[in-house]
């Protein structure tokens, strides 16, 4: 295993590559740049796949999964191998760490202690529940016998994102695989690295080469052939909303394939005026600015009591003095750049739209482009925000927040619920009627309470409106959406 500083000096060599895992496929020489957004130096390449690689990834699927080769094994074994991967990925955690930190220019003290222990978490209560899955039997007379089972559904696909590369492979494959599918991961084509030294850690551990697999590249070419494809039999997709309805689209226009997305957010973070303001502060900042704002979950719109708004915005522009922005790569950095340039344009725009529509910077503000990429944006916190301006409204997945007043409980709510979106809450309050009140009428699929906090591996999370759709990611909510539901019927 690899040291962080081997990654960082292989990646500062060009090094760091990474190519299509399918077995029996020889393939092509096409390849893509990969660059880090540290300050966007080559760091290797990667295969620049198409839609033949796609026919090779799912002929090896589908032949995995008709031969029974990782699917037929009993489940205890299946738990046994997945705890081995569990075990290397937790062995590795310093080098999977230093490749996101690379690849998404992620603070390496964050992809440390707190991805990969996310990640290993996953993977360890997916195999562990593998075999704790229990069929059922209906009641019937005494002429009949019938049986409810779970099968695995078959060949899944997951197209993945850039902004938690680890942990997201394992809020997707880990279930999906445990479930006794053949697994096809498409990362996003700007982050590949840790799934790729993921998947050669898999092998090691002893799982089937065609029962999972790896096809690199972009989302235009790949993630489309994968959604057409008609013997992919599901898709499970973590993006955008918009590029989330092409999927949608993708099913209609195929063979009907199940899909699920979780998709975008524009969470509320409601802070009343009884709130511990001291203990809400960190989990008000880490809401909105944790890994830069590149966050579905992200709290970007901070909802205050008038009364005490201007108590807030005094505490947060203390706190957020010890959110460092620098090279990720050195520890003490809290705050690294954008992914690529092509979205630090993106989120950089809306610092001009806030001010353009009236908001007023009261924290941040500024670019960095000192720093390395200069794709570096300060965490920001905008004032005097109104429901009609745009940074309520749209999703800027960067550290640009924005604070609008109320003045009762019902129109604080009122507020909470007024997006399309509906993946994430959090609010803050003493009260514990209130608590439980103002928990049950907010539309999100994960309300936390006192905190900012996405739950852990055994709760399910996913959103509601056009946050998400077809299931949900973690929890056995997750395992048991990667299987068909049969009803064997015995006459006699």
């Amino acid at each position: 295993m690899k040291s962080i500083q081997e990654i960082f000096a292989a990646a500062a060599q060009g090094g760091l590559n990474a190519v299509n895992l399918i077995p029996d496929y020889a393939g092509h020489n096409r390849r893509l740049e990969n660059r880090t957004p540290i300050d966007n130096s080559l760091t290797g390449y990667i295969t620049d796949s198409g839609e033949e690689d796609v026919e090779a990834a799912v002929a090896a699927a589908r032949k995995a999964f008709d031969e029974q080769v990782w699917a037929g094994l009993a489940p205890a074994e299946r738990r046994k191998i997945m705890l081995k991967w569990s075990a290397l990925i937790a062995a590795h955690s310093e080098e999977l760490a230093a490749l996101d930190c690379i690849d998404a220019g992620k603070p390496i003290d964050e992809c440390l202690n707190t991805d990969l222990p996310a990640t290993v978490e996953t993977f360890e209560f997916y195999a562990e529940y593998l075999d704790k899955s229990f069929d059922r039997m209906a009641p019937t007379g005494s002429d009949a016998l019938a049986m409810i089972v779970r099968e695995p559904i078959g060949v899944v696909a997951c197209v993945l994102p850039w902004n938690f590369p680890a942990l997201m492979f394992a809020w997707k494959v880990a279930p999906a695989l445990a479930a006794g599918n053949s697994v096809i991961v498409k990362p996003a084509a700007i982050t590949t690295l840790s799934a790729h030294r993921m998947i050669e850690l898999a092998y090691e551990a002893g799982v089937p080469q065609g029962a999972l697999t790896l096809v690199c590249g972009s989302g235009s070419k790949v993630g489309r052939a994968l959604g057409m494809h008609h013997d992919v039999d599901m898709v499970a997709f973590t993006g955008s909303s918009e590029v989330g309805a092409y999927f949608l689209e993708y099913s209609a226009q195929s063979n009907m394939k199940e899909v699920v997305l979780e998709c975008g957010g524009k969470n509320p973070q409601i802070i009343f005026d009884d709130a511990d303001l001291d203990r809400a502060v960190p989990h008000i900042l880490a809401s909105s600015f944790w890994n830069m704002g590149e966050n579905c979950s992200s709290g970007s719109r901070i909802l205050v009591d008038e009364k005490i708004k201007d108590k807030l915005v005094q505490k947060l522009s203390e706190a957020v003095k010890a959110w460092k922005v620098g090279d990720p790569r050195e520890h003490g950095v809290s705050f690294g750049p954008m992914v690529e340039k092509r979205h630090f344009e993106k989120v950089a725009g809306y610092l001009d739209i806030a001010a353009k529509e009236g908001a007023k910077a009261v924290i941040g503000g500024r670019i960095r482009s000192d720093l390395g990429s200069g794709w570096y944006i300060e965490p920001t916190i905008f004032d005097g925000v109104t429901p009609e301006m745009t940074i309520f409204r749209e999703e800027i997945f960067g550290p640009i927040s924005g604070i609008t007043t109320f003045q009762t409980e019902e129109e604080a709510v009122a507020l909470a619920n007024d997006t399309i979106y509906g993946l994430a809450a959090s609010f803050y309050t003493q009260d514990l009627s209130r608590a439980h009140r103002v928990a049950r009428k907010i539309r999100a699929g994960t309300v936390s309470v006192n905190g900012f906090s996405e739950g852990n591996a055994a709760t399910p999370f996913g959103g509601y409106k056009q946050s998400g759709f077809g299931g949900r990611d973690k929890g056995v909510e997750a395992f048991e959406q990667y299987m068909q539901v049969k009803t064997v019927w015995f006459v006699g």
